[in-house]
C-alpha cells in the first residue's frame, strides 16, 4: 500500500525570507520603555507636544501648604511644598543648622528635636503636618548665655569629639531626662539607643545625661 500523501494534504513550502520572527519579550520591553521614558521625560513625539501649556505648567508645579508652627519660641508662618521635611524646613528656611542631616533616613539621630515635647527625627517628619507644633532645636535649649544643663554636662563630662551628633544627642537626652528614661545607666543606654556616635563617647554620653538627670 502507498504511504505518500496526496498533494492537497501537504502544506505549500515558504520562504525563510517571507516573514520576520517576533520579537523577544526582552527587545519588546525594552523597545516600549525607550518610547515610554522619551514620552514621560521631554512630553513629545517626533517634535509634537503632547500636553498644552497649561497642563505643563501645572504638572510642574509641586503641591504646598502653608503651615504655621512655633520654633524655640518664634511663631513662624512659610509656605512649603508638601514633600518638604522639618529638618530642610529648619535648616534652609529657618537658617537653623544645629540639626544634622546624617544618614537622611531616620536611622541616626543627629537629627533629633522635641515636637510638642516629644523626641523626632525630624528628617521623617513632614513640615505640613506640623500645624500649631511646639518645635525645639538645640538652638532653643539655652537661654540667653546660660546653655542648658545637659548642654554644661556635656562639656563637663568631655562628651563629644567630632561633635556632628552632638545637637541629636543632647535633645534625644533631654528628651529621655523629661520622659523619666533614668533610672540606670542600662536604661539611658536603651532609650538613647537611636542615636549614633561614630566617635564611640557613648560612656561619657550616658554620664551627662546621670549628671543633669541627678540634679533635677
Amino acid at each position: 500500500m502507498s504511504t505518500e500523501l496526496p498533494e492537497s494534504a501537504v502544506p505549500p513550502p515558504t520562504d525563510a525570507h517571507e516573514s520576520s520572527p517576533a520579537p523577544s519579550r526582552r527587545a519588546f520591553i525594552a523597545t516600549t520603555t525607550a518610547v515610554g521614558g522619551a514620552v514621560v521625560a521631554g512630553g513629545v513625539i517626533g517634535g509634537t507636544s503632547l500636553v498644552g501649556p497649561e497642563e505643563a505648567a501645572a504638572a510642574d508645579a509641586s503641591p504646598s501648604s502653608r503651615v504655621s508652627l512655633t520654633v524655640n519660641g518664634t511663631r513662624r508662618s512659610v509656605t512649603v511644598d508638601n514633600r518638604t521635611s522639618l529638618l530642610d524646613l529648619l535648616r534652609e528656611r529657618f537658617g537653623l543648622g544645629g540639626s544634622k542631616k546624617g544618614c537622611n533616613a531616620g536611622a541616626c539621630g543627629a537629627c533629633t528635636v522635641l515636637v510638642d515635647g516629644r523626641r523626632v527625627n525630624s528628617c521623617l517628619t513632614l513640615a505640613v503636618r506640623l500645624e500649631g507644633a511646639e518645635v525645639t532645636t538645640i538652638e532653643g535649649l539655652a537661654e540667653g548665655d546660660e546653655l542648658h544643663p545637659l548642654q554644661q554636662a556635656f562639656i563637663e563630662q568631655d562628651a563629644f569629639q567630632c561633635g556632628y551628633c552632638t545637637p541629636g544627642q543632647i535633645m534625644s537626652g533631654v528628651g529621655c531626662i523629661q520622659e523619666g528614661h533614668t533610672d540606670s545607666p542600662e536604661e539611658i543606654r536603651e532609650w538613647l539607643s537611636g542615636n549614633i556616635c561614630r566617635c564611640g563617647c557613648y560612656v561619657k554620653i550616658v554620664r551627662a545625661v546621670e549628671q543633669t538627670a541627678g540634679r533635677k
